[in-house]
C-alpha cells in the first residue's frame, strides 16, 4: 500500500521542518507552503491525501485555504495543527471543513495516527478540544430566539460578529471591511453589549451553535 501524501501548511519554515522530520518515517511529505496562495497552487498541483493546516497565517490562514480548495479537490482531508486551543479557532476551523483539529503538543506517533484517521475520514480532535466541537453542533439552539438576538445588531455588527467568530484578528477584519481597527473593536464591544456577553469564546460559541459561522 503506497504512503499517505501529506502536505504541510504553516508560516514558520522551522515548524515545517521539523513536522516533516517526524513525519518522514510513516508519510510521503510531498510539500510544504507558508502561505494561503503557495497552499493553493501547491494542493492544486500535487493533490495530497490529507493537508495539515496552521489555522493562523498572515494572509488568511486555514479557513482560507479550505474555502479556495475544497469545492474543486473535495477528496483532500484537511487536519488543523495549531498551538491554539481557543473555542473559535476549533469551531471556525471545522465549520470551514477540516476533518479535525490537533495542537502542537501533540506527539509524533499521535500525529501520524491522526493523519491516518483523517485520510480514512474519521474526525479527529486532541481530547480537550472535543467538547468545544459537540456544544457547537448540538443544535439545543431555538431558531426563532436565535433570529430575536441577531435582529437587535445592525448589518455592519453582524458582519463584524461572523468574521470574529471565525477566527479573524480585528485588524485582519478591518482590512476585509475596508474601516479602521478602532472601528472593529467599537462595533465588537457593541455586539458583546447587546447579546450580553464578556468575551470573544463566548461570542464565538454563540455564533457557533446558531450555525452563523460559514
Amino acid at each position: 500500500m503506497s504512503q499517505t501524501r501529506v502536505a504541510i501548511v504553516d508560516d514558520h519554515a522551522i515548524f515545517r521542518a521539523g513536522v516533516a522530520a517526524e513525519l518522514k518515517a510513516g508519510v510521503e511529505v510531498i510539500g510544504e507552503a507558508s502561505t494561503v496562495r503557495e497552499a493553493v497552487s501547491l494542493i492544486a498541483a500535487k493533490q495530497p491525501d490529507v493537508v495539515l493546516l496552521d489555522v493562523h497565517m498572515p494572509d488568511g490562514g486555514g479557513q482560507e485555504v479550505i474555502r479556495q480548495t475544497l469545492t474543486s479537490h473535495p477528496a483532500i482531508k484537511f487536519l488543523a495543527l495549531s498551538v491554539s486551543d481557543a473555542p473559535e479557532d476549533v469551531v471556525a476551523i471545522v465549520r470551514a471543513g477540516a476533518r479535525g483539529y490537533v495542537t502542537k503538543t501533540i506527539s509524533g506517533p499521535d500525529l501520524l495516527d491522526a493523519i491516518e484517521r483523517v485520510k480514512q475520514g474519521d474526525a479527529v480532535f486532541s481530547p480537550q478540544l472535543a467538547g468545544f466541537v459537540l456544544d457547537a453542533f448540538s443544535g439545543r439552539m431555538d431558531p426563532e430566539a436565535s433570529d430575536a438576538e441577531l435582529d437587535l445588531l445592525t448589518p455592519r455588527e453582524q458582519e463584524v460578529l461572523r468574521l470574529i467568530a471565525r477566527g479573524y484578528l480585528y485588524k485582519e477584519i478591518a482590512r476585509r471591511l475596508g474601516i479602521s481597527v478602532k472601528t472593529v473593536e467599537a462595533h465588537a464591544s457593541s455586539v458583546l453589549r447587546k447579546l450580553q456577553l464578556s468575551t470573544r469564546h463566548e461570542l464565538s460559541r454563540w455564533a457557533a451553535e446558531r450555525d452563523l459561522i460559514d
